[in-house]
């Protein structure tokens, strides 16, 4: 859909990406009068607020609270959350680094919160939103399903684990692909992990109702537990059947409770308010490119044994899950890097990773749209405060690419399942067919990357059950 409020779609030539490709960050008009930014085109204020973020995140994480202070004010006087891609960003990071510097107080930072609320109603709401405005969770939903199907050919008892189960459309969907099986469908069960029971509830009430429709034995099975909690045992399946796994933007949630172990690194930066220095001046940062100036930290990159024996959380996850012996396991997480210990990566990344996928939105959705402005407060905000503002056992959005994956997913006893063409044809077709213009899907290795024109977004990859030699 066309934007319908006079704003421009947005091209890979004017997007957030060509912006930071565009970039030679100097100091020159940093301190520079207010009156004359309103002024600016759309372009040269992109650049120059990604400059300013860029210095004032630098402030906050050197600890120079007076001059991240004027940065934030400078900025604020650009940022708008209804206006073009950058501006909009702009609003939620600024509020991200303004929230990190006030956890420097906590008493001020939890009177200022005390009466926030966000309520699971809000939270399916925002995801639901997600899925019809962006096709990322439909493409993963396609995937997944098609590689499920064609695992699963003649098996008469099947068996699933959705490690999130929230959304019923994923699974509405699997229940029509089964009903034309030559074969048949098979005896389906669906154990559906979630916080919440009510919305396990209204998951069980529309895969019920549907599968009763389409005549397909059907039982769903909920379990309400946090991830982290999940009790392993309590998803033992039975005897003949197969089972699948679908984990969807769910495994990076595990990195938190690293955190102690990440402390206890030489490596690692962090104190106990939370405001990680950084060796690099100002001056020196912006004599450099913006895309090449901060390197991830050893600790955040590395996929050695030896670093993949100090996220025991995860591990200890993925080899519980390895002792089911599923048959295929599909697993969708974001692809960037927002797990480093030092402030500077993390924001550099989450400032590119963010504008995309603004970007997405604002080549689709009208800008006074309500509802991309719900998705880009309650989703991708929230992810940027998480990010940028928290430590700890509280910072639970710890994306890690592909990279980082792969090699803890083999050292628990996974092998790989290469995604099928198939897969990969489905996916192409819901582009076309919704006209999501912009969008690719890249095969890689066996995996399946999603892309936003060239900049790679989420990732799926396939998995089963490989006994040790």
């Amino acid at each position: 859909m066309a934007q319908d409020d006079g704003s421009s779609s947005s091209s890979i030539s004017s997007s957030p990406l060509h912006l930071f490709s565009l970039m030679s960050l100097s100091p020159g008009g940093i301190g520079s009068p207010y009156p004359w930014l309103r002024e600016m085109e759309s372009e040269e204020r992109g650049l120059y607020l990604i400059q300013l973020l860029i210095a004032c995140a630098n402030h906050v994480a050197a600890g120079n609270i007076q001059n991240a202070n004027n940065g934030l004010e400078q900025i604020n006087h650009l940022a708008s959350p209804d206006g073009d891609t950058m501006q909009r960003i702009a609003t939620y990071f600024t509020e991200a680094l303004a929230n990190r510097m006030l956890k420097g107080w906590p008493g001020l930072y939890k009177a200022i919160n005390s009466t926030r609320i966000t309520s699971v109603a809000d939270q399916v709401l925002v995801k639901r939103l997600f899925f019809d405005l962006c096709p990322f969770l439909r493409l993963s939903y396609l995937i997944t399903n098609q590689a499920i199907v064609e695992a699963m050919e003649g098996e008469k008892m099947v068996h699933i684990i959705d490690l999130c189960s929230s959304e019923p459309a994923q699974w509405l969907n699997l229940l029509q692909s089964l009903t034309s099986r030559p074969e048949g469908p098979p005896h389906l069960r669906i154990t559906g992990i979630h916080q919440q029971k009510e919305v396990l509830e209204q998951m069980a009430i529309q895969l019920n109702e549907e599968a009763e429709r389409l005549d397909i034995p059907f039982q769903f099975n909920p379990i309400v537990s946090r991830l982290d909690n999940l009790d392993i045992e309590s998803l033992r399946y039975k005897s003949g059947e197969a089972l699948a796994i679908s984990s969807v933007l769910q495994l990076h949630t595990l990195l938190a409770f690293d955190e102690e172990t990440n402390k206890r690194s030489p490596h690692s930066h962090s104190h106990s308010r939370g405001v990680l220095m950084n060796s690099q001046t100002l001056g020196d940062f912006l004599k450099k490119d913006v895309t090449n100036t901060f390197s991830p930290s050893p600790d955040s990159t590395s996929s050695s044994p030896l670093s993949l024996a100090n996220s025991p959380k995860p591990m200890n996850f993925l080899n519980a899950l390895w002792t089911l012996s599923p048959k295929l396991m599909v697993v969708t997480e974001q692809e960037s890097n927002h797990n480093g210990f030092s402030l500077m990566d993390r924001a550099v990344e989450t400032l590119k990773y963010y504008a995309s996928l603004f970007d997405c939105l604002e080549s689709t959705v009208p800008r006074a749209s309500l509802e991309r402005q719900r998705v880009e407060k309650m989703l991708f905000g929230e992810e940027i405060k998480n990010i940028i503002a928290c430590e700890g056992l509280e910072r639970r959005v710890r994306h890690e690419k592909l990279e980082k994956w792969v090699p803890r997913l083999e050292l628990a006893g996974f092998g790989r399942v290469p995604l099928s063409y198939n897969g990969m044809l489905l996916a192409t077709r819901l582009l076309q067919n919704f006209g999501y213009d912009g969008y690719k899907v890249k095969e890689d290795n066996g995996f399946l990357v999603i892309c936003w024109h060239n900049q790679p977004l989420f990732t799926i990859s396939a998995w089963k059950f490989q006994r040790c030699s």
